[in-house]
């Protein structure tokens, strides 16, 4: 079981170049990509794609900073004729003036659009190196996920014993349900008809009707099959994507919960069906994160 949350940050360094490289990973439904840093050209999708393959659902959120200690990898784009334009324009003011202007090589790097500083695109060493950096950076995010998903995995197993105790509860108070029924049907009649006498064949045709509605042992077996699903599911090592199956799962085990609840008149039922019902609410929040 993996987190859908986790970042990962870390510096990589070879040759002259220095790569910044962030992963942040948040819960989403599919795939999301979002990047933000140095344009990397073509080597943007290449990142994508790896994370994609690694990371089958979130919003994954990247960025590479890049800084370069090699001066060969920058280019100095000077824009000639602006600053032709910018040197007779201060001529003829000086002179208006009666006064020379001294103009410091600090002034020309200070007009906008006369100097543009470029960094040459980037080479193929260059880019297998980032390509690499960016591999290692997602095995670190892949390790905080599964980190954090084995803590979830262990509240949700936490969630899934409080259940079990309850649905024991229910199955050993469902057993003397049809007792009750009956014992308050014949209650129920007397009260009604005081002065009759209620036929035994009457009474036990009426009661199992009442009990007929009532049983609950079809949803038990379905919630307990449900749990045992979840819980091989939750317990196991893989790489598998299980957070869209745990979210079905859970939904059943809701729909189960609430029908035994409906169906039962016994305030012990009805009681212990709520508590798996608050469980269940709490597994669907944990699950909202699992990838």
């Amino acid at each position: 079981m993996r987190s859908m949350t986790g970042y990962s940050g870390r510096c990589f360094t070879s040759g002259g170049l220095r790569a910044l490289i962030a992963i942040r990973s948040l819960n989403h439904r599919f795939f999301d990509w979002s990047y933000k840093g140095a344009p990397l050209g073509k080597l943007e999708g290449r990142l994508r794609k790896m994370a994609e393959k690694k990371l089958r659902r979130g919003r994954v959120e990247a960025s590479v900073d890049l800084l370069s200690f090699d001066p060969g990898g920058w280019d100095i784009v000077i824009n000639e004729g602006l600053l032709g334009k910018i040197l007779v324009a201060l001529e003829k003011a000086s002179r208006r003036v009666g006064k020379a202007a001294n103009f410091s090589v600090d002034n020309i790097l200070r007009i906008p659009q006369v100097v543009e500083l470029r960094r040459k695109p980037l080479s193929s060493s260059e880019m297998i190196f980032l390509e690499r950096s960016f591999g290692r950076a997602l095995d670190d995010l892949l390790q905080e996920r599964r980190r954090e998903g084995r803590e979830t995995a262990r509240r949700i197993l936490r969630h899934l014993v409080q259940i079990e105790r309850a649905l024991r509860r229910i199955e050993s108070r469902a057993r003397v349900e049809p007792g009750l029924l009956r014992d308050k049907l014949k209650t129920r009649l007397k009260e009604l008809s005081p002065e009759e006498k209620v036929e035994d064949a009457r009474l036990e045709t009426e009661a199992a009707l009442l009990a007929q509605r009532a049983d609950i042992a079809e949803e038990i077996l379905r919630l307990r099959s449900h749990l045992e699903t979840f819980k091989r599911l939750a317990s196991r090592e893989n790489d598998e994507s299980i957070g869209k199956r745990l979210d079905f799962l859970s939904q059943e085990m809701a729909r189960e919960v609430n029908t035994i609840n409906s169906k039962s008149q016994q305030i012990e039922i009805i009681r212990a069906s709520l508590a798996i019902k608050g469980e269940i609410e709490s597994i669907r929040q944990h699950v909202q994160n699992i990838e």
